[in-house]
């Protein structure tokens, strides 16, 4: 079965990114998937500094957070867009999960493999569409598979209804398309061939 990893880049309680992140794990799982939702907010860590790694290597976070991308086959993030780019607590935790903390580690092991698909929440009218294009760059520099499909919501403080779902038929297809295509991506390159 494959595996997915599900998230936002967002701490805030009320992020309408964790609630994008929420209705893609539950899209995967209706899709067939193995789903582990998780909030940044649980994983706190300093800013990356080299000098910390050096003196005391990774954070426990850092290391927890790295293990579930290394048992996992793929990632959804639903990325707020912050002044047209990612947020600093996503940036930070990619930077710490980047870095070896064990002997022999495969250099970007905790993203060697895998199948991502991204999302963004935003109250202005492009959605979050300017940070995908940042977050879409890194993850493809750091050896991640970024499926085409993404989606992106304007209005977001009107774009769910009560029970999670997005009000907008266009977002909603948008969704279910990626999320599609994440888990057929996945679940084909897992396959031995």
């Amino acid at each position: 079965m494959t595996k997915l990893l599900m998230f936002a880049g967002s701490a805030r309680k009320e992020s309408t990114n964790k609630q994008l992140a929420a209705l893609a794990a539950r899209t995967a799982k209706d899709a067939g998937a193995e789903v582990t939702l998780i909030d940044l907010a649980d994983f706190d860590m300093p800013i990356y500094n080299g000098d910390i790694e050096a003196d005391t290597g990774l954070p426990e976070n850092a290391k927890r957070l790295k293990q579930l991308f290394v048992e996992n086959d793929g990632f959804f993030i639903a990325s707020p867009e912050y002044n047209s780019s990612i947020s600093a607590l996503l940036k930070n935790a990619l930077d710490w999960i980047s870095r070896p903390h064990t002997d022999n580690e495969p250099n970007l092991w905790a993203f060697q493999g895998k199948i991502a698909a991204i999302g963004a929440v935003s109250p202005g009218a492009f959605g979050g569409l300017r940070g995908l294009v940042t977050l879409r760059m890194m993850l493809g520099n750091i050896g991640v598979t970024v499926v085409p499909n993404q989606v992106v919501v304007s209005d977001g403080f009107n774009a769910f209804d009560d029970d999670g779902a997005l009000v907008a038929g266009m977002a909603a297809g948008m969704l279910n398309m990626t999320v599609a295509q994440l888990v057929e991506t996945t679940g084909a390159l897992k396959r031995p061939s």
